[in-house]
């Protein structure tokens, strides 16, 4: 096997040299990587998808058939999903946004081979393996964190890879396009990759790597609609006919997100730091984790099932039905369901998580307040766009991210206005974004241990 690996490195090389145009031939060996990991992301997307859906389907139908199964699954699913990361991959815990910010910040001279540590081939069979046994153990997750994760760990990966006399390319660039063309093929955004790399990730001049990250983002994107299909992320909500008036209900909205959404982050992060103060030994973590599970098993038994799982069928529902005003306490569950399952230790994003409860508070206040259907569906966005900013403090990208998910070009204004507003009102309850906070632990953690 890796005499036939040799030999294709050489004839490859060959090839490369019968090209007597210098710029041409150097211009091709800096893109091939990045076409090479764009249809890889997007493959592992598109297969990460279905089976982070089948487990979200296999936890329905278990309730379905006993809605008593929870209290069982639950605990297990939760316990498994943490001793997983624990044993094999312990920077596989958590969204994965906050390990490629921290791999970005790395990727110098001095620091680059602690990358490793949060980006890797392990991290990726742990990411999907952890998180699909968190969903169907009823964990309040998203996949679309982790799928960033595991785009930055193939873009390192076949950089690592390439032979020694090919041409260096920037770790950073490569991460940093890698991580934005996870998220394009996550969510079918491609805007939003490249909004959300500039936005969140990049701290260099996009000049240097616009080209790769273009191209990236569109090339993962067609891999993971000619695997999946064309397909929006939710589909094309009914927003006409709306007046200028609705914009105070969307201040009000996204005030009202961008301050929960803090709150939220707040109080996972005082979570976390509980738990590493206080459980220092697997006995005492499987314990705190048997009691979040049963205690998200009982709300789900006992009062409503949608504390479970992404929550996509919640907005799925306010959005395209005629069903679209959610009880009060819904967002509450909404924000607790990822509050006990983000901090389990566990692997699992918060994305989904965050527009299933910024559209769980849209759909209340609008309810509140007696607007139109088409009122509400713009309501409800916005909720989406605010609460997602006030987890990332990425107004831009969340704006974009909504609005290519459902098509919805006509609301940009509304929807940046949310953002902008949402981003204000979270600075009130914390100035850090939760990815900052948790990007900077991670940091601290690697560069004291090596």
């Amino acid at each position: 096997m890796l005499k036939i690996f040799s030999s294709l490195r050489k004839g490859l090389k060959k090839s490369f040299d019968n090209i007597r145009n210098e710029q041409l031939k150097n211009n091709l060996l800096q893109a091939i990587p990045f076409w090479i990991g764009s249809v890889i992301t997007g493959f592992f997307a598109v297969m990460y998808a279905k089976i982070f859906a089948w487990g979200e389907h296999l936890l329905n139908f278990m309730m379905n058939w006993h809605a008593w199964m929870i209290f069982i699954i639950a605990p297990i699913g939760f316990v498994l999903s943490w001793w997983l990361v624990k044993e094999f991959a312990p920077y596989a815990k958590g969204s994965g946004i906050p390990q490629v910010m921290a791999a970005v910040e790395l990727a110098n001279p001095k620091e680059h081979t602690k990358i490793r540590n949060l980006l890797s081939l392990k991290i990726i069979v742990f990411k999907i393996i952890s998180s699909v046994v968190l969903v169907i153990g009823g964990g309040a997750v998203g996949r679309e964190g982790p799928t960033i994760q595991i785009a930055g760990s193939v873009f390192r990966k076949v950089n690592e890879y390439l032979p020694h006399w090919w041409p260096k390319i920037s770790k950073k660039n490569m991460i940093m396009t890698g991580a934005a063309a996870g998220l394009a093929a996550a969510f079918n955004t491609p805007l939003g990759g490249i909004v959300f790399a500039v936005e969140e990730l990049s701290k260099t001049h996009i000049n240097y790597f616009k080209t790769a990250l273009f191209t990236a983002v569109i090339i993962a994107g067609l891999t993971a609609q000619t695997l999946a299909g064309s397909y929006l992320y939710l589909g094309y909500p009914k927003t006409n006919d709306v007046s200028l008036m609705v914009m105070f209900p969307i201040i009000l909205v996204a005030g009202t997100a961008g301050i929960l959404a803090s709150q939220l982050s707040v109080m996972m992060l005082k979570m976390s730091d509980w738990k590493k103060r206080k459980l220092k030994t697997d006995k005492a973590n499987v314990i705190f984790l048997v009691i979040c599970a049963l205690f998200i098993a009982s709300i789900a038994y006992f009062i409503n099932r949608e504390i479970l799982g992404s929550g996509k069928e919640i907005m799925e529902r306010v959005l395209f039905t005629k069903d679209k005003h959610e009880e009060w306490y819904v967002p509450i569950l909404r924000m607790l369901g990822p509050a006990l399952s983000f901090t389990s230790g566990g692997a699992g994003g918060i994305f989904a998580p965050a527009l299933t409860a910024g559209a769980s508070i849209g759909s209340v206040i609008s309810g509140a307040i007696h607007l139109t259907p088409n009122e509400t569906n713009v309501v409800i966005l916005a909720g989406m766009v605010a609460f997602l900013t006030g987890i990332t403090r990425a107004p831009f990208t969340s704006a974009i991210i909504v609005l290519e998910m459902t098509d919805r070009h006509s609301l940009i204004f509304h929807l940046m206005l949310a953002g902008m507003v949402s981003s204000i009102a979270s600075i009130l309850v914390s100035r850090h974004s939760l990815y900052d906070v948790i990007k900077v632990n991670f940091l601290t953690e690697i560069r004291e241990k090596e």
